[in-house]
């Protein structure tokens, strides 16, 4: 059975940064892409970073140059540090798996995409 988990969420004020990780467990056996999503209160899930099998990576562009998502694939972790943050940024952030797509992704994953979800960090970036 393939189980994420994620941790790293805390509260923080603006302008500071985070560092999230999401481990990965169980034996998935393709390529795969992973990928971070957000959800603030009352809205939708948001992509956030894709990160393809050959760890290219893709941002929305609402973090783009502030969010860097990374994999240590000997530890099997997914990582997301987080800087310059603002109040918008939030939310419950959750890790998730596509496997479908055998591990090429050169855009950010849709939340009907993913296979497999951990079940969420929250951050809370205080102004």
């Amino acid at each position: 059975e393939v189980q994420l988990m994620e941790s790293g969420g805390m509260t923080v004020q603006a302008g500071g940064s985070l560092k999230l990780s999401c481990v990965v467990s169980g034996y998935i056996g393709r390529p795969y892409c992973m990928a971070w999503f957000r959800q603030a209160p009352g809205s939708k899930y948001e992509g956030v970073a894709t990160i393809a099998a050959d760890a290219t990576a893709v941002y929305t562009g609402a973090v783009k140059g502030r969010f860097i998502i990374s994999k240590d694939n000997a530890k099997n972790t997914l990582y997301l540090q987080m800087n310059n943050l603002k109040p918008e940024d939030s939310g419950v952030y959750s890790c998730a798996a596509e496997v479908d797509k055998d591990g090429f992704c050169d855009r950010v994953l849709r939340p009907d995409e993913p296979n497999y979800w951990g079940q969420g960090t929250r951050v809370t970036v205080s102004s």
